[in-house]
């Protein structure tokens, strides 16, 4: 167990921020955890693919350095370098690849001097001889492999993700920090002031004088990380809610003659219910599905008149979310798709808001 103590100060600074480059080692690292297993829903479909353009990368790549670590981080903690912290709360992949590339070589001497006392193995001690070189290479290596394998679906994922950002922000600004924190719930505990997280070693850190920076990531596959390298700040990821939208059938409609419930309430009002297994706004449902916001508008306020779907203001945004007749109608028509299945998703406490986080498992910090 890590517990990490932290202070008013920590918790009055927290901010939250969306990052490309941790959902695209989430991903990585997801198809490295599952190895030849099936991943489970809502990954299944997006993992067949993206397995094939893994298998297409030699192992001696430097794209592969992902999974070695994660496997690395089973016995001991691992250097926070491969996984920089960009300064802007929603920075481009670009620009992450970019800090990544620039990784300067006190950092990497400092966080490999503590990691591995001992030495690093061969396949990291290029990035302690060679960074300009080693680390130019993983981030090209990281860009083809998003081109080819999750480019597509980001549009989608960053609607999610701004949604899941809004409802955050709204919880922090109005509940404080600890409350956010308290809807970490499953195996991250929250005992003010100690925030605990699985480990197979004990240790405890005090976090003064830095600040929480909490990721929300889809990939998480429900795990949580904590990374401690940083000299100023704390990162937490986390399971965001929403991953449904990497599922197929998220953007597109059921085919036909397969869709019940869509026979039964129409196409588009049975794919704005499936979408609404995390709470959305109008502009985020019409990028997530690719339809215009006017029909989208007309369709939910159809739905709300009809019981299936509730709003709520957070701020300047209404957010819309299902009503218990609306999971009722997905349980019974559309299992699959039901949001209870959905690990990313909260949808069993429909009437609170903003609803409580997933039940993540954790992996051992960095």
């Amino acid at each position: 167990m890590i517990q990490i103590e932290l202070s008013g100060t920590t918790l009055a600074s927290t901010r939250i921020a969306i990052s490309p480059l941790t959902e695209l080692i989430g991903a990585l690292e997801l198809l490295h955890r599952h190895g030849s297993a099936r991943v489970p829903w809502p990954y299944t479909e997006w993992a067949e693919q993206a397995r094939g353009v893994l298998r297409s990368v030699h192992r001696g790549a430097p794209l592969w350095v992902y999974g070695r670590l994660l496997e690395l981080r089973g016995r001991q903690r691992t250097p926070d370098v491969f996984h920089p912290i960009a300064p802007s709360p929603a920075p481009r992949l670009e620009d992450e690849l970019e800090l990544l590339r620039c990784t300067p070589r006190p950092a990497i001497d400092a966080q490999f001097a503590v990691h591995c006392p001992d030495g690093a193995p061969g396949w990291l001690a290029a990035y302690q001889r060679d960074p300009a070189g080693s680390f130019a290479a993983l981030a090209d290596s990281l860009y083809g492999f998003w081109q080819r394998a999750m480019r597509a679906f980001w549009p989608r994922m960053l609607a999610a993700l701004d949604e899941e950002v809004q409802l955050r922000a709204r919880t922090i600004a109005t509940g404080g920090a600890e409350t956010m924190l308290g809807d970490l719930a499953g195996v991250a505990r929250w005992e003010p002031p100690v925030l605990m997280l699985p480990k197979r070693s004990d240790s405890r850190m005090i976090a003064a004088g830095r600040r929480l920076l909490l990721v929300p990531v889809l990939f998480a596959d429900r795990q949580v990380t904590c990374s401690t390298d940083h000299p100023t700040l704390l990162r937490l990821t986390y399971q965001c809610r929403g991953a449904a939208v990497l599922a197929p059938g998220a953007e597109r409609a059921t085919a036909p003659g397969t869709d019940r419930l869509g026979a039964l309430v129409g196409e588009r009002r049975a794919r704005l219910l499936r979408a609404l297994a995390v709470p959305a706004t109008t502009s985020g449902l019409a990028a997530a599905l690719g339809l215009p916001a006017s029909t989208v508008s007309e369709q939910l306020t159809t739905l709300h008149a009809a019981g299936v779907v509730h709003r709520r203001r957070a701020g300047r945004r209404v957010f819309y979310g299902l009503e218990p007749a609306g999971l009722a109608l997905l349980s019974m028509f559309d299992p699959a798709a039901d949001p209870a299945a959905d690990p990313a998703a909260d949808s069993a406490r429909p009437n609170r808001f903003p609803p409580g986080a997933a039940t993540p498992s954790v992996a051992p910090d960095r």
